[in-house]
């Protein structure tokens, strides 16, 4: 069994450069599927899901070629790929459902495993199912797979999501990317690494354009390009460096990401008491000997994220009055 062992406590000092977002990649390497173009990706970052989703593309015979030291991914589709995506590649992994939408609208059809359990609450792919149907998708969930196909391809329609889901928004958006017509989704989620999958998705050729906070449109396009494409930086891997030099009364700069998008974590820091300075795209913080009580609640972006709820129990655990902290995103959430 493998273990992690901290030898401490001493204050975190020094310069971290964040690594590439996982939960952008994610996104984009499913979006790769949507083109027979060779397509290179930068600054994925090294962690298991992203090992799975690779290997999750090579079981759909997606050619893949690491380059320039591992720095690099280099991904080419074949004319006609596999479509059938089984258990044991998404078992351990969420994201695998993401591969959904574009299979749907390159090939028309798809046979896709349900994901597998989730520690930290449900994950339900309702949403994900009957908005594609919308597009004109049947499909049915038979022995733990769904199947699923599009006779007369997808076609453009008006979506309103019944709730914020991150992977609804993003599987329909790499699905209509290729659908007939116009498709426009309301009620979107609006996190960075949806952004950075559409800015993806727009530089390999597709049409997609914000029209307003939470409402997108897309233009359903039939050819796409080649495509160099840089990873944007991990906003919780960010906030995290963040929270542990504020816990250890420590003194780091965090370079390599926009300030903007984690502010409403940078205030709540500087709230506590840390001292933060930003500019360009770093960030310097010096933890502060007495931490102040606050009370925050996890919320779709832009509130507070509920991947950082966490470490933020545990630097609240060092306040000396009492804070709540109100979990809004995943019921079981507070297993640690």
């Amino acid at each position: 069994m493998e273990k992690l062992e901290v030898v401490g406590a001493n204050m975190l000092k020094g310069q971290v450069r964040i690594s590439g977002s996982k939960n952008a990649s994610l996104p984009i390497l499913a979006a790769t599927l949507l083109s027979d173009k060779k397509i290179q990706l930068s600054n994925l970052p090294k962690v298991k899901d992203i090992e799975i989703m690779l290997l999750l593309l090579k079981s759909l015979d997606t050619k893949i070629k690491y380059l320039k030291n591992n720095k690099l991914v280099s991904i080419e589709n074949n004319k006609k790929n596999k479509t059938f995506v089984s258990y044991s590649l998404v078992k351990t992994m969420r994201a695998g459902i993401l591969v959904l939408g574009p299979l749907l609208a390159r090939y028309s059809k798809a046979k896709v495993s349900l994901p597998g359990g989730c520690a930290i609450g449900t994950r339900p792919i309702d949403i994900h199912l009957k908005a594609l149907s919308k597009l004109g998708v049947r499909y049915k969930i038979a022995q733990g797979y769904v199947y699923a196909n599009a006779p007369k391809g997808l076609v453009g329609a008006k979506i309103k999501f019944p709730k914020i889901s991150v992977g609804a928004t993003e599987n329909l958006i790499i699905a209509a990317s290729l659908a007939k017509g116009q498709t426009v989704l309301s009620n979107c989620a609006i996190e960075p690494e949806i952004k950075d999958l559409v800015n993806f998705l727009n530089k390999m050729g597709c049409k997609i354009n914000w029209i307003g906070k939470r409402t997108v449109k897309i233009l359903g396009v039939k050819n796409l390009n080649e495509v160099n494409y840089k990873i944007m930086p991990d906003r919780i891997e960010a906030g995290t460096y963040l929270i542990a030099a504020a816990i250890t009364k420590g003194k780091i700069e965090i370079l390599g990401i926009n300030p903007q998008i984690i502010r409403t974590e940078i205030d709540i820091l500087k709230k506590v008491g840390a001292k933060i300075k930003l500019k360009n795209n770093r960030i310097t913080i010096q933890g502060n000997k007495k931490i102040k009580n606050i009370n925050i609640k996890t919320a779709p972006y832009p509130g507070f994220p509920t991947d950082l709820q966490a470490q933020m129990m545990a630097l609240l655990c060092k306040a000396d009055k009492r804070s709540v902290i109100s979990e809004k995103i995943f019921e079981n959430r507070f297993m640690h």
